[in-house]
């Protein structure tokens, strides 16, 4: 469950503490600033953009924050030019990191980064040297009892998805990345609400830790990541079962 776990990371991200709850606003107006840069302002037309609002309805995120972030994408109210870089890193074990980051100041992030992986005996590593560890695709989860795993699979696969997943948490359904924006109109006319809906970067291969003192060395790098204004997503491949997390955690 701790570390790298598809539900786990929704269920953390779920327990939002008021004193994080700015930071969320914060994620959500970059990223709601950016889709409808790049898609319009229209959610009926901008897939992208109808995921986040669903998303900022669900943190309690004020309205007008959503408003004037939907306006600084379109040129409407003059607003910060933000650019989107992926940096990819090695925690210790060995464990890929990908993290996205959306910036205003990409010499900023770059040092913060460098400096987060440095303190927790880790380091960043060159363009590519991580991600071909990770499929980069569209993935949604969906929680029990929305849905049939034969009634999802009709809907999934009709809107071109690749594959569905069941898992005792609920389902994962993968796409490609340009039916993203298809597969998510097509889990909404369903009723169908995802409790994760990204363009991830899901582990090929993961990497076992059972050392308690090398877990809890990664948990804290992903919180002091996850800490950071300009990141949006940290994405790695670590795999520890309960006991060794729930320890970490504990230690």
């Amino acid at each position: 469950m701790a570390g790298h776990n598809k539900w786990s990371k929704v269920k953390r991200l779920k327990a939002v503490t008021d004193s994080r709850r700015g930071k969320v606003f914060s994620r959500l107006s970059r990223d709601i600033t950016l889709a409808a840069k790049s898609g319009g302002g229209d959610p009926d037309g901008n897939a992208r953009l109808r995921t986040l609002l669903l998303k900022a309805r669900e943190a309690n995120m004020p309205v007008e924050n959503v408003d004037r972030a939907i306006k600084k994408g379109t040129g409407e109210l003059p607003g910060i030019v933000y650019e989107e870089i992926t940096y990819e890193g090695y925690g210790p074990g060995g464990v890929a990191f990908v993290v996205k980051v959306t910036t205003d100041n990409k010499q900023r992030a770059a040092q913060e980064i460098r400096s987060v992986f440095s303190r927790h005996g880790g380091n960043l590593a060159s363009t590519g040297a991580v991600a071909f560890q990770f499929l980069h695709a569209g993935q949604f989860l969906i929680a029990q009892g929305q849905t049939t795993e034969d009634a999802l699979l009709e809907i999934a696969l009709a809107a071109g998805a690749d594959d569905v997943i069941t898992s005792a948490d609920g389902f994962e359904v993968r796409c490609n990345q340009h039916v993203f924006d298809k597969v998510s109109h097509a889990l909404e006319q369903k009723g169908l609400k995802p409790a994760s809906a990204e363009i991830a970067y899901i582990p090929v291969n993961t990497v076992p830790v059972t050392d308690i003192g090398t877990a809890k060395t990664i948990l804290q790098l992903h919180d002091t990541l996850d800490g950071l204004d300009d990141v949006q997503h940290v994405f790695s491949n670590e795999e520890m079962d309960e006991a060794v997390g729930a320890a970490a955690h504990g230690s």
